[in-house]
């Protein structure tokens, strides 16, 4: 696997762009409202996207998807219990910024469903969707079995783990995901998350301050 990173927009996000070789075909994972810098990412590598996972429908994540599809022609891939964030991108930025900054922020005119559990072959790339509630109820990690490696989005960082403050956070939720769909993997996968340095499983496991709190979900 080819894996390359940006960290992009105010929020430093992490947007993940995955390809069995530089000049292959791709897999974007998050598009903050930065498209200029997804679109340089693909561009650097000469990577062809075939379509655009969104982890979940914060706008630190998913407020350039609309203009990243409408530039690359991908689908773009979401849950739908995170619908309500995604389809009101306007709203986040005011109780973010007091208004909507200038940018391009509407969603594309529809999205692909995600559904726990499920199977997706794009790119040359066999990943599993795992809908992980608790951050947002649509919130999705996506793991890569063959590669040993899980996108994290906002479930689980190096060190911490998503917060749960915001609308449609549910924190017994979060613990119970951790538990049961995200530490059910090996410690040897591959962490790669929505913000921060990358981590693993393992080293969560032995030394994230949070995990009393979802070994117990």
């Amino acid at each position: 696997m080819f894996h390359t990173s940006e960290v992009l927009w105010v929020a430093a996000t992490n947007t993940h762009v995955i390809s069995t070789e530089p000049g292959g075909l791709g897999v974007i994972i998050d598009a903050p409202p930065d498209p200029d810098g997804v679109v340089s990412l693909l561009e650097s590598y000469d990577i062809t996207p075939v379509a655009l996972l969104v982890t979940h429908g914060h706008i630190d994540h998913a407020g350039g998807v609309g203009e990243v599809v409408r530039r690359t022609g991908v689908s773009a891939y979401v849950h739908p219990d995170d619908d309500f964030l995604t389809m009101d991108p306007e709203t986040q930025l005011r109780r973010l910024f007091g208004a909507v900054p200038p940018g391009e922020y509407a969603p594309p005119d529809n999205f692909q469903s995600l559904t726990d559990g499920e199977n997706l072959e794009l790119g040359g790339f066999s990943i599993e969707v795992r809908q992980t509630p608790g951050h947002t109820p649509g919130h999705c990690v996506f793991y890569l079995p063959d590669e040993g490696v899980l996108f994290s989005g906002d479930q689980l960082f190096a060190g911490s783990v998503g917060r749960t403050d915001l609308p449609g956070g549910d924190q017994d939720a979060l613990w119970v995901s951790m538990k049961r769909r995200v530490m059910d993997l090996e410690d040897e996968v591959r962490v790669l998350t929505g913000h921060g340095e990358e981590t693993t499983i393992g080293r969560e496991r032995a030394t994230n301050p949070f995990r009393g709190y979802w070994e117990q979900g």
